[in-house]
């Protein structure tokens, strides 16, 4: 008699855990439509573990940067670990998580957040971390970035932060509630219209153009593991207009870079090389690449990491050429969706 009502209660809690756990997969965001940033992170774990280069950073790298370029031209193997205002401490557990699963020849990692010492939105912090598998890093993701009035428990169990989300459901929650659809070509976001740059607002006068501690902390940090694990770390400043790159912040990093022997690419400086047009390779008035602009990026880049950085051409190995000729048609069919889209004629 008592076994029996044991089995009744734990099958009674059963369906009440499992109710739960339904509910909240269909209050969490699913971002395949509209905001689509909060997808790239989780996608990363669908992939074979076996690049050459592992981009880290916010949407200086994850707009501004073409993996299957790296990979047509060059022969690289290339994944964007990105996200939306992607705070450096992310970055380097984003970075600390990855080296579970694979050791990169390369790091990439885009100096642009050093500019922040703490968090400044809880909707970008979960953007970041929600899509990490669990893990030590992630808990040290989380409790790194959680603002004042964040609560570790809500990143654990995600439906206490989103229980009132029910008038924003739409079928996109429904139809992948289990699984969803790739958003990111290797973690590249794609856009191909045009939006020149002009009238670029000059940055507003600052009282300390000096970075935080806790932001070289963490670039330390980042340097000291790739160290460890024999990885070349590279540092590169996308080459957007705006927000403002000062001159004081770019005079700290050149000698950061110095003082530690690593590589640093400023594209900002480097555009006219490149053969940037920003009234034709930028879709947002200057701050980030589109199609055409991150292409001429990643061919610059590839040639970099190729001729300085020593990466081996792998486009003779079949199984990888084989992976990349399906992710090849995904990118070319977006492309093409994309140019129907905007009512635009691609570029040849």
């Amino acid at each position: 008699m008592r076994l029996g009502k044991l089995a009744k209660a734990a099958a009674s809690a059963a369906i009440v855990l499992a109710g739960l756990f339904l509910l909240q997969r269909l209050l969490v965001p699913k971002y395949v439509d509209g905001v689509v940033e909060g997808a790239f992170v989780a996608e990363y774990y669908r992939e074979e573990k076996d690049f050459d280069v592992i981009f880290v950073g916010d949407c200086e790298v994850y707009e501004n940067f073409s993996p299957l370029v790296l990979w047509e031209e060059y022969g690289i193997n290339s994944y964007i670990r990105g996200s939306a205002e992607q705070y450096i401490w992310q970055s380097y557990y984003l970075l600390e998580d990855t080296l579970r699963y694979e050791t990169p020849k390369a790091v990439i990692f885009n100096i642009q957040s050093l500019q922040f010492d703490k968090s400044r939105n809880e909707a970008y912090n979960r953007m970041t971390l929600e899509g990490m598998k669990w893990s030590s890093s992630k808990v040290k993701a989380i409790l790194a970035s959680m603002k004042p009035d964040e609560h570790f428990l809500d990143y654990v169990f995600p439906i206490l932060r989103y229980h009132t989300r029910w008038s924003e459901l739409t079928a996109s929650d429904i139809r992948y509630l289990f699984d969803t659809k790739p958003v990111s070509h290797n973690g590249y976001y794609m856009r191909v219209d045009i939006k020149p740059a002009e009238n670029v607002p000059e940055g507003k006068i600052l009282g300390d153009y000096s970075f935080s501690e806790n932001a070289w902390k963490y670039l330390d940090m980042m340097t000291e593991l790739c160290r460890e694990k024999g990885i070349q770390l590279i540092l590169i400043k996308a080459p957007s207009l705006y927000p403002y790159w000062y001159e004081e912040w770019e005079a700290q990093v050149e000698d950061y870079a110095e003082e530690h022997d690593l590589p640093y690419l400023n594209f900002l400086e480097l555009a006219d090389e490149i053969g940037i047009d920003y009234s034709k390779d930028t879709y947002d008035a200057g701050l980030h690449m589109n199609l055409t602009g991150a292409e001429k990026l990643s061919m610059y880049l590839g040639r970099y990491l190729r001729e300085e950085a020593g990466l081996e051409d792998r486009r003779g190995e079949a199984k990888l050429r084989a992976v990349w000729e399906e992710k090849a048609a995904a990118y070319e069919a977006e492309k093409q969706a994309q140019y129907e889209k905007y009512g635009m004629k691609e570029p040849g």
